[in-house]
């Protein structure tokens, strides 16, 4: 899934740089159109003049009232364009205008299909990296119920040996009454005057007693031990188990009800492509 996040992320990236390239070149054709728009609009204006200027002379007549004499007219100005240059002018004017237009459709045909393209690019990704989320939140969900299950097996487990140990607790206490009998039987024995303190049957015996009572006991005590390490490793497990658990459920809030939920509100296709 992160694959998918850095894929997304790049190409956000990729696509802003690609609009930011395509808006400089938007905006240097807007410059281009508005020169061109003002070089026809003066040149319309000139000709508006002119023509306006033309008309007038036209309707001079030897009748006119406000006709009079200026000698200094009949020069030509230096700076006076022929017919052959006026044409070339105006039609010059016309064609980097039609040129510029044409540019500026092309331009637009660009804009709009470069629009289409990365809003679909957008899309596509998206839908790829919901589909990495819902995944990912999958396993999730199998990992966070495989540790549950594995806790209540540990859980059961550190039931048992608890009454294990309670068990052999008891059993190690039931120990103290006969081992107590035979040791006083022993100690009071021992106080036997002269010939009658002998090793007789008894004697043995006893002593066979309180051995095989210690041997019980040590035992006993040994499989304490090892039943109380076992527990304490049980406790560490449950405790590592319920960090984990706590771990998933925060990455699965996280993933589905923080990202997934800020994700539900992708823009639509329209809206990534500026409508």
């Amino acid at each position: 899934m992160s694959s998918k996040r850095n894929d997304e992320a790049e190409l956000i990236r990729n696509i802003q740089e690609l609009l930011k390239r395509t808006l400089s070149q938007a905006a240097n054709q807007m410059r281009l159109n508005r020169d061109h728009k003002e070089i026809c609009e003066m040149d319309w204006s000139d000709k508006v003049e002119t023509y306006n200027i033309d008309t007038q002379c036209g309707r001079y007549s030897n009748e006119s009232t406000n006709i009079q004499f200026h000698p200094s007219s009949v020069k030509c100005e230096e700076s006076a364009s022929t017919p052959e240059t006026w044409a070339k002018f105006t039609h010059d004017n016309i064609y980097r205008a039609e040129r510029e237009k044409l540019a500026s459709i092309n331009l637009r045909a660009l804009i709009d299909s470069i629009l289409h393209d990365v809003s679909e690019d957008l899309r596509r990704q998206c839908a790829a990296v919901n589909e990495a989320f819902v995944r990912r939140c999958e396993e999730l969900d199998d990992a966070k119920h495989n540790l549950e299950h594995h806790l209540k097996n540990v859980l059961r487990e550190i039931g048992d040996q608890e009454a294990n140990i309670a068990a052999l607790k008891k059993a190690i206490k039931a120990k103290e009454a006969p081992m107590k009998v035979a040791q006083t039987r022993l100690y009071d024995r021992s106080f036997r005057p002269n010939i009658e303190l002998c090793r007789d049957e008894a004697q043995f015996r006893l002593i066979s007693e309180v051995e095989e009572l210690m041997g019980t006991i040590e035992s006993l005590k040994q499989k304490l031990l090892e039943s109380e390490q076992s527990l304490k490793n049980l406790e560490d497990t449950r405790m590592d188990l319920e960090k984990e658990i706590a771990v998933k459920r925060n990455s699965i809030f996280i993933d589905r009800q923080k990202c997934m939920a800020h994700r539900m509100h992708y823009p639509v296709v329209l809206k990534l492509a500026g409508y």
